[in-house]
């Protein structure tokens, strides 16, 4: 099989290494990856704010950067998930409808392409760590996936997966909530990491490396012993 990989901002600049780390997951599984460097952002934050004649020319362009039959992957379902749900609205009875709906049909979150397409539950990672999950917001509800994270995770050696109490509550980040609403933010990261170090994990996993930043700033702030990391660098790990 052949994907092109898209790599949402946050991954590009930020976390450059968990790209990588998909990419390296998916070639041991005898994916062939294709990745075009002219690639930028989904335009998520700015269709979140209002800027929707914006984030129409950002779609626009990443509708013409993933032209080809390829499916496609990203670390992130978050990103994927906005794709997947909001382009419609920017391109309804415009000449990029046809295109984007084809698009749709072939791009997916990481956990999720490994699992219900390639049919791979355990990719031979090892990671001898206690780790709770973070359903992400996006990953729960917009892009619909739950077991698939777990379900990897469960298979990764070494591994013990902790559930942590409210799994299913937003942990603030939320793009720019968690600019414009810091006290709001802040009060809910603090209830997410409680509840993480409840369970006595080392790690914090989950897809999306946005809302594991957010918990790091308040991890790092107040000097936690709790450490944060996406489902990628986990099922890259001990090979």
């Amino acid at each position: 099989m052949e994907v092109d990989i898209f790599i949402p901002c946050f991954i590009d600049q930020i976390y450059p290494e968990t790209g990588f780390n998909m990419v390296k997951v998916l070639e041991k599984l005898g994916v062939k990856v294709h990745y075009n460097d002219k690639q930028t952002c989904c335009g998520q934050i700015v269709f979140n704010n209002g800027f929707w004649e914006e984030a129409k020319a950002i779609g626009q362009k990443f509708i013409e950067d993933f032209s080809s039959d390829r499916l496609i992957v990203g670390p992130s379902a978050s990103c994927v998930g906005y794709i997947r749900n909001h382009y419609d609205d920017l391109f309804k009875n415009t000449s990029f409808h046809n295109e984007y709906r084809r698009l749709q049909k072939r791009i997916y979150e990481f956990t999720d392409f490994l699992v219900n397409v390639l049919k791979v539950t355990d990719v031979g990672a090892t990671f001898e760590h206690e780790v709770t999950y973070h359903d992400s917001c996006a990953a729960l509800r917009e892009y619909g996936i739950r077991e698939e994270p777990r379900i990897l995770l469960k298979n990764v050696k070494g591994l013990k997966l902790l559930e942590m109490k409210d799994t299913n509550v937003c942990c603030g980040f939320g793009g720019t909530f968690s600019v414009k609403h810091e006290a709001i933010a802040s009060a809910m990261a603090e209830q997410k990491i409680f509840n993480a170090q409840k369970t006595g994990a080392e790690y914090i996993v989950s897809t999306d490396s946005s809302c594991l930043m957010h918990q790091y700033g308040y991890i790092q702030k107040h000097d936690i012993k709790l450490k944060v990391a996406h489902i990628a660098d986990v099922l890259a790990s001990g090979w």
